[in-house]
Formats: C-alpha cells, structure tokens, sequence
C-alpha cells in the first residue's frame, strides 16, 4: 500500500480534472470518506491483513491495530510496535529486542501506517465498481488504477461503507499475482486515548537491555 505521488501539472489541466472530480460519484464518495476522516479527532482500528499467492502457494493472515490522533499514531502488528510522536517514528521490534528511531524529516512516506485512510488522494485513476451488501452494511467497491505505469500493484479496490463514509477494506492486486487484503474489523472515532499511545520512553527500553538504533 504504497503512493505514489503525482507531480504538478498545469494550472488549466489541474482545472479541468477538478471539473471532472466534481462529476464523477466514485470522487464524490471518496470526498465524503475525506470528510468524515477530517471531523475525527482521532480513529482506532482492529483490522485483519491476509496475503495469498496461489502460484507461490503462500498464504498468511494475521491482525493489528491503528491508533490515529492528528499527526501522531501508534502501530501494532505482528508483535512489532511502531510509534510515531510528530517528531520521530519509533519502530519497537520485542523479538530481536530493538528499536530504531528516525526522525520525521527522514522517514518514508510508506512508512505512516494511518495511509490505509488517504492513501488513495494521489495517484491514481477512479472507477466505479461493485456493491455489496455485508451484515446489512452497503459496501460500494472503487477500482484505483496507478497512473504510474511502473506500479508494483495492478490495481485496487477500495471498499466503503457508504453509511458511514468509511473504509473498510482494501484489496491490492499485484502484477505477479499476489493479492492483499486489509479489512477492518472495527473502527472507532473521537473516543479518549491514552496520551502514553504516543509516547516513546527510551530510558525504559534502555533498562530492558535493547540495542536503540538512532539514524
């Protein structure tokens, strides 16, 4: 699940696609996802991932969870931990007993797990795709097409809840087959966190032994 970021066009074409953007009710819905997200004054999420590839005969499923709070989030997948408090990004690994530290202004984009929300702003093609009725719930399928022609992925469909104008799953198709599914499983707003969510204590993993790696 990985952006790609379009560079700037100009001023008359970046007018004629807002046009089109306004016309178009797979934007329009995903305006509206846009919008809920915006009012949030924080998100958490319990979400499963599973990765299937019928050629390589691999198949994985497992869970995690996503805190989100404006900038700040907190990630937790597969035992590993990832903080981020505006200033780095803390990636707290228990097995090998490590953590690394990167400071925002180096991190990766790809990094920011809370993408799973907005990663489909930039770079892609829209199309309206199928519906599906779950528990009661109406799901409304987009199909993202990368305009990068390079793209790992072939395309993505990216399912909402048009209730509640919320994601609840995405399915990345790849170009040598693997597919990829993220759903979430609940999905909580504006609820009280824990400020320590997003707190980092080196000195309390430094006790515990861990080698902390600071690039």
């Amino acid at each position: 699940m990985k952006p790609k970021i379009m560079n700037k066009i100009l001023p008359f074409l970046l007018l004629a696609s807002s046009l089109l953007w306004s016309q178009d009710p797979s934007a329009q819905l995903l305006d509206k996802v846009s919008a809920t997200i915006a009012k949030q004054e924080n998100i958490s999420l319990d979400f499963t991932y599973k990765l299937f590839n019928a050629e390589a005969n691999i198949s994985q499923e497992t869970s995690g969870k996503v805190f989100i709070q404006g900038e700040k989030y907190r990630f937790e997948y597969m035992g590993v931990i990832q903080i981020n408090d505006q200033v780095n990004t803390y990636t707290i690994v228990p097995d090998n007993e490590e953590v690394s530290i990167v400071s925002n202004e180096n991190a990766p984009e790809e990094m920011n797990p809370a993408k799973i929300l907005t990663f489909y702003k930039e770079g892609y093609r829209f199309s309206w795709d199928i519906s599906q009725n779950v528990q009661g719930r109406k799901i409304q399928y987009i199909k993202l097409n990368p305009i990068d022609s390079e793209a790992d992925m072939a395309h993505i469909l990216l399912g909402i809840d048009t209730q509640k104008n919320e994601v609840y799953k995405v399915i990345e198709t790849g170009k040598n087959g693997t597919k990829t599914t993220i759903t979430v499983q609940e999905y909580k707003s504006n609820t009280k966190l824990d400020a320590g969510l997003f707190t980092f204590n080196e000195a309390t993993y430094t006790s515990l032994g861990y080698y902390i790696i600071k690039e």
